[in-house]
């Protein structure tokens, strides 16, 4: 990975700056992409850079709007001179009872965890195919096991865990295609999950405990560095939970 350019996705913060990190110490340059995570977007990047100068850098966008696409994908190039991976990681949760679902919710749950991969896959496309690159995509377990309460976000993720096959079959032979599908790794900020709730959700984990974001930071990096043979795929990254539901 040596030199080489990773756009990562809402790279700020959580797990997208663990990403970050990780295929930062391969020797990649790093794009670090935040929507308004804008002072935790520069002291990662800032820490990048202590570590190998000029070798990271970040840009805003809401990549909800898919005309931001092609921008963020032509900044990248800008800036590094080329591109040779995606990681959509950027993502928004949030509960959607079934009977009070509005389209603001819809919009909002389908943009960040559909269109916005979609659309930016694509403007990224002929860079990573000139390079014989890779994208990465960040689904969930619950994209194939759906949790209660969340029906917009897991129809979202498993939308996106079908374009990520679909599009393995679509760049195919010069770019490849896969998924890291969380478990139990960061709870949400919000208090969403209670501590009963999260004892119940480890009690079904094979593993008893919940991972960390650089779990998923490792198997991205395996995806994009050892996996040269492995495309349209999804790795489950959950302590076995999927197993045990």
């Amino acid at each position: 990975m040596n030199r080489k350019t990773i756009l990562v996705t809402g790279a700020a913060r959580r797990v997208g700056s663990a990403i970050a990190r990780v295929l930062h110490a391969t020797g990649a340059n790093i794009l670090v992409h935040y929507h308004l995570a804008s002072e935790a977007a520069a002291a990662l990047v800032a820490e990048l850079n202590l570590a190998r100068p000029s070798s990271a850098a970040c840009l805003q966008a809401d990549l909800r709007q898919v005309e931001t696409s092609p921008q963020l994908v032509a900044s990248t190039i800008d800036r590094f001179g080329r591109l040779d991976a995606l990681v959509n990681n950027a993502s928004s949760f949030f509960p959607t009872p079934f009977g009070s679902i509005d389209v603001a919710a819809w919009n909002e749950l389908l943009d960040s965890n559909l269109k916005a991969p979609l659309f930016l896959t694509q403007a990224a496309a002929p860079h990573l195919a000139a390079s014989h690159g890779a994208v990465v995509n960040i689904t969930d377990i619950h994209a194939e096991r759906p949790l209660a309460g969340y029906p917009l976000y897991c129809a979202a993720k498993a939308g996106l865990l079908g374009l990520t096959r679909a599009l393995a079959i679509e760049l195919a032979p010069l770019v490849r295609v896969n998924a890291v599908a969380p478990g139990p790794i960061l709870w949400p900020e919000s208090d969403l999950f209670d501590s009963a709730a999260r004892a119940e959700i480890l009690a079904h984990t094979l593993l008893q405990r919940a991972g960390c974001p650089q779990d998923i930071a490792h198997a991205v990096r395996y995806l994009l560095e050892d996996a040269a043979y492995v495309t349209g795929q999804v790795i489950n990254v959950d302590g076995g939970r999927t197993a045990h539901l």
